[in-house]
């Protein structure tokens, strides 16, 4: 049988930029079906994971330090630019979430395209994906319009998708991103499961 992926994603994550670039190739690889769903993972963190900000406020210096160098090696591995924003972090990724469910609207690979821009901008080039002309470019660069995306992420049916994604994100046992499950109920979390996903893929398909 034919796997099914999901990935509950928030673009303000450095390590969902790195799961979102080394998944979309190994699901194409072993021919699952991936599944793209947008969450805001601060209203995550806000009702089921509050220990994220505790952590934020009473950092641990030998821990922050190699966290840093962790998600460098990480990036050098997928062959990605990360550089972590120096002022604006965490970001405002309400109005970037709600753009990729409209462009999933568009037609096939739109959400991807915007994604990748986003996180390409966002952690690649330290620009304010919060900031609509930031929004627009990245847009633009997904070979979508604008300001028709701009319009329509204000639509009341935009909105309540990205709530029912976190909403349900988190019914389903996720307190982060990124949060993958495959075939609906097998749930992994984070970059470095990927290898579990693939078995887990690969075990699926082999009923």
């Amino acid at each position: 049988m034919q796997a099914t992926v999901e990935l509950f994603y928030d673009v303000s994550s450095p390590w969902t930029y790195l799961c979102f670039h080394n998944l979309l190739p190994l699901t194409r690889e072993l021919g699952a079906d991936l599944r793209l769903r947008p969450v805001l993972v601060g209203g995550i963190f806000n009702t089921v994971n509050p220990s994220v900000y505790q952590s934020r406020e009473n950092p641990v210096p030998a821990k922050q330090a190699y966290m840093g160098k962790d998600l460098q090696d990480w990036a050098r591995l997928a062959g990605v630019t990360i550089v972590f924003p120096p002022k604006v972090f965490p970001v405002n990724s309400v109005k970037a979430l709600r753009a990729c469910l409209w462009a999933e609207e568009q037609g096939p690979g739109r959400q991807e395209a915007l994604a990748r821009a986003l996180f390409e901008a966002y952690w690649g080039s330290n620009q304010d994906i919060s900031r609509d002309d930031v929004l627009g470019r990245c847009l633009a660069k997904a070979g979508l319009d604008p300001q028709a995306a701009l319009n329509g992420i204000n639509e009341d049916r935009i909105k309540g998708a990205l709530k029912t994604n976190t909403d349900e994100a988190m019914r389903r046992g996720a307190f982060g991103s990124p949060t993958m499950f495959v075939n609906e109920r097998d749930m992994y979390f984070g970059n470095d499961r990927l290898p579990l996903v693939a078995a887990a893929i690969k075990a699926a398909q082999a009923i």
